[in-house]
């Protein structure tokens, strides 16, 4: 059983060996992220960051769903109290995905149930996606009169493109898990009772694979978009330079000649 690092009656942080598991922890309020959540979130995150030898993080929900998006009792008070308490939300979840993205490990979204809102929108900041075949997705802002957070309007258009990314912001209609995949939102689809078996065969299949490389590999596909071919090209082969340094690229190259299964360490 995963061993505690960090608890807040609002999200666990766990960690198994080299792989580590947050829970959005309010089951009751399908997850719906609140101040607590939020700051929480951002000190597990900074945790992480320090874990030298961590290898795979894995995102996902208590009870019945992954998030049904931000707290609306708590963020209606805003129209009395101010933008400050929005804020307090905003601000350090916005924090901790930068952080997520910019991270050498892998992250999983593992999602069940309802995936809505900021739920949605955190769960495509992830670098892999695997769905429960009950989950449903809504990016519902629009639903309230409000406009994306998140990093949802940053990764939806990457994700499906803009017209189709329009359509789901605009419309907010939800959408099923197989549909989902089709549309590129997740990478794989399960039966809802192996979601926690296969996410974790799908987190031990990265945990032994070269987590620099990794790293290397998600900061050049999530910047691609902002640089032209050249700049690209020249970032390319950056990466590529730091990764003849490492212990992984070593390993990797004599396993491929003397034709075995590398062992890679994460250096």
């Amino acid at each position: 059983m995963p061993n505690p690092d960090l608890t807040d009656p609002a999200l666990i942080l766990a960690a198994d060996g080299r792989i580590a598991t947050i829970t959005f922890n309010r089951p009751a309020q399908l997850n719906a992220l609140n101040v607590a959540m939020a700051e929480a979130f951002e000190a597990a995150v900074t945790q992480l960051a320090d874990k030298p030898d961590l290898r795979v993080i894995v995102l996902r929900g208590a009870g019945r769903g992954f998030m049904a998006g931000g707290d609306l009792g708590q963020i209606q008070r805003a129209m009395t109290e101010g933008p400050a308490l929005v804020d307090a939300i905003m601000q350090p979840l916005h924090r901790a995905l930068v952080r997520l993205t910019e991270m050498p490990q892998p992250v999983i979204a593992a999602l069940h149930g309802p995936v809505a809102g900021a739920g949605m929108s955190v769960a495509m900041a992830a670098d892999l996606a695997i769905a429960a075949d009950d989950a449903k997705f809504t990016l519902a802002y629009a639903r309230i009169g409000a406009s994306i957070d998140g990093s949802g309007s940053y990764h939806l258009p990457r994700l499906v493109g803009l017209r189709k990314a329009l359509e789901i912001a605009l419309l907010a209609d939800t959408v099923d898990a197989a549909e989902a995949q089709r549309l590129g939102l997740v990478n794989f689809v399960v039966p809802a009772g192996e979601l926690a078996e296969r996410t974790a065969a799908l987190a031990g299949r990265l945990e032994v694979g070269p987590t620099l490389a990794y790293g290397r590999i998600k900061r050049l596909l999530r910047d691609s978009l902002g640089r032209g071919l050249p700049g690209q090209l020249e970032a390319e082969r950056a990466a590529f330079h730091a990764s003849l340094a490492t212990e992984d690229f070593a390993e990797g190259v004599a396993a491929f000649l003397g034709k075995r299964k590398a062992n890679y360490v994460g250096r």
